[in-house]
C-alpha cells in the first residue's frame, strides 16, 4: 500500500512511526511531516494541508491507497469528501462528521438530543447574555469557544471574576469565539478514550490519561496537553463497558440517525466521578499526546485497521495489547501555551534514546543540519515498562538528558495514578 499522512506534530509522529511497522506499507508520503516522521516517510514541505486540490492532485500522482488524516483542521475543512469523490480511500471523518469538534455546540445538542451524558450547557452569541448568566450560575463554571481553537478554546473558571473575564478572552480565538457554550462545572477524575469505527463496529483502544494544564498539581492554563499515560486505572472494566454502551456506540448511532456515517477515530473526553463517566468534549481525530501513549502498547497492525475503518469492513478485526504501561512526557518551550522563543538548538536525542526512550518530535525543525525548536510543545519523551512506576521514571531519566534554553517540562506525569 502506498499512504500519505497529513500532518507533523507529535500525534503525527506517532503515527507514522507504528504505521511503518505494517507489512501492508510500501510508499510512504507525509505532508508536511517533520524531522522525526523523516525516518519513515518522505516528507513533502511545499504542499500546505489546508490546500484540499493540491492535496487529491498529489495522492492521485502517487497512486495513494489510503490518506492517514491526524490534526482536526483538515477533517472540518472537507479534506475526507473531496479525496472520496476522487476515489481515493481516507482515514478520518468527513467533514459532516467532524462537525462533533469542529462546533461545541453542534455537540452538546446532539448530546443532549440523544440522552448522551454531558454536563448542562446554554450557547450564546453576545458577550452580555453570556455574562449575564455566569453572574446568575455563580463558579466554578466552564467557558468554550464553540470553533476549533487548538486545544487551548476552554477555560475552567474557578471565580466568577475569572468566569467573565473567559468572555472576553473568547475574542482571541477569532471567528471560533464568535459563539460560546456556558457549561456547569464537572468534577471528578479525566479520561480519555479513542474508538476506532467503520461508522457501524466500534473498537475502543486502551483509555489513557491527558495533562491539560501547564504546571504541576494541574495548575496553571490550559494547554493542548503535558504529557499522559495509559492504560488509566480510573477506566476499568466496568467505566470501559459503560463508555463503550452509554457513550461512544450512541454517539455514532446518533449520528447515523442524523444522516451521517462517521468513520475514523472518535476520541471522548470523559470526566469520572462515583462509577458514571460523563461526556467533557468529542474530537474527530485521535488525541495528543495520548496517541503517543496508546500505540506503543498496540501490537496489532494500525495500517490494516486503518484501512478497513475506510472500508467499512471493520466487523471481524480485533485489537490486541501488551500488558506493559506507557508515559509521554511533553517538553516544551518555556512561556507555552503564551509567547515562546523558537529556533532554539536541541541536544541529548541520542542519549535519551539510548535510555530506552522513544521521541516524538512535536515542534522541530532542521536549521542546516541543527535540529531546532519550531513550536510551544517540542518533544513528546515516551517510554513502555512492564508497570507505570518503571515507566514513569524510566521518562524522567531520559527527559534529564534533554536539553533546549527555556525548557519546561510537567514533573508529575501519572502521579495520580501511581497514588
Amino acid at each position: 500500500m502506498n499512504v500519505l499522512l497529513i500532518g507533523g506534530g507529535g500525534r503525527e509522529h506517532a503515527l507514522a512511526w507504528k504505521i511503518a511497522q505494517s507489512p501492508l506499507l510500501e510508499k510512504f508520503f507525509a505532508i508536511p511531516g517533520s524531522p522525526g516522521i523523516a525516518a519513515f516517510a518522505e516528507c513533502v514541505e511545499n504542499i500546505s494541508a489546508d490546500d484540499n486540490a493540491a492535496l487529491v492532485s498529489f495522492a492521485v500522482d502517487k497512486a495513494i491507497d489510503l490518506v492517514v488524516i491526524g490534526p482536526e483542521a483538515p477533517l472540518v475543512n472537507g479534506l475526507v469528501d473531496v479525496l472520496n469523490d476522487a476515489g481515493i480511500k481516507a482515514f478520518g471523518c468527513n467533514k459532516a462528521a467532524a462537525q462533533i469538534e469542529g462546533s461545541k455546540i453542534f455537540a452538546k445538542r446532539l448530546m443532549k438530543k440523544y440522552n448522551i451524558t454531558t454536563a448542562a450547557f446554554e450557547v450564546f452569541d453576545n458577550p452580555d447574555d453570556a455574562r449575564n448568566y455566569i453572574r446568575k450560575q455563580g463558579a466554578p463554571i466552564v467557558i468554550k469557544a464553540d470553533g476549533l481553537a487548538a486545544g487551548k478554546g476552554v477555560i475552567v473558571a474557578q471565580t466568577l471574576d475569572e468566569a467573565l473575564n473567559a468572555v472576553d478572552e473568547m475574542k482571541t480565538f477569532g471567528a471560533a469565539g464568535n459563539k460560546i457554550v456556558v457549561e456547569e462545572f464537572m468534577d471528578g477524575e479525566e479520561a480519555s478514550v479513542l474508538a476506532l469505527t467503520d461508522g457501524e463496529k466500534i473498537l475502543p483502544l486502551i483509555a489513557a490519561q491527558d495533562h491539560k494544564r501547564a504546571l504541576d498539581g494541574d495548575k496553571g492554563l490550559n494547554t493542548g496537553g503535558m504529557g499522559a499515560y495509559a492504560p488509566a486505572p480510573i477506566v476499568d472494566e466496568a467505566i470501559a463497558a459503560q463508555v463503550e454502551e452509554k457513550i461512544l456506540k450512541p454517539t455514532i448511532d446518533a449520528l447515523k440517525a442524523e444522516g451521517i456515517i462517521y468513520r475514523g477515530c472518535l476520541y471522548a473526553g470523559l470526566m469520572i466521578k462515583d462509577g458514571a463517566a460523563k461526556v467533557v468534549e468529542f474530537n474527530c481525530r485521535f488525541g495528543d499526546p495520548e496517541t503517543q501513549v496508546v500505540l506503543p502498547l498496540m501490537e496489532s497492525d494500525l495500517l490494516e485497521l486503518m484501512t478497513a475503518c475506510a472500508e467499512g469492513s471493520l466487523a471481524d478485526k480485533k485489537i490486541s495489547w501488551s500488558k506493559s504501561s506507557a508515559v509521554c512526557v511533553i517538553m516544551a518551550s518555556g512561556g507555552y501555551p503564551k509567547a515562546y522563543k523558537k529556533n532554539l538548538p536541541i541536544d541529548g536525542l541520542t542519549k535519551a534514546k539510548s535510555l530506552g526512550a522513544m521521541i516524538f518530535h512535536a515542534g522541530t525543525k532542521l536549521k542546516g543540519d541543527e535540529l531546532v525548536t519550531s513550536g510551544g510543545r517540542v518533544l513528546g519523551v515516551t517510554t513502555t515498562a512492564p508497570t507505570l512506576r518503571e515507566a514513569v521514571d524510566k521518562a524522567y531519566r531520559a527527559v534529564e538528558v534533554i536539553h533546549f534554553d527555556g525548557v519546561h517540562y510537567r514533573r508529575d506525569i501519572a502521579a495520580r495514578a501511581l497514588k
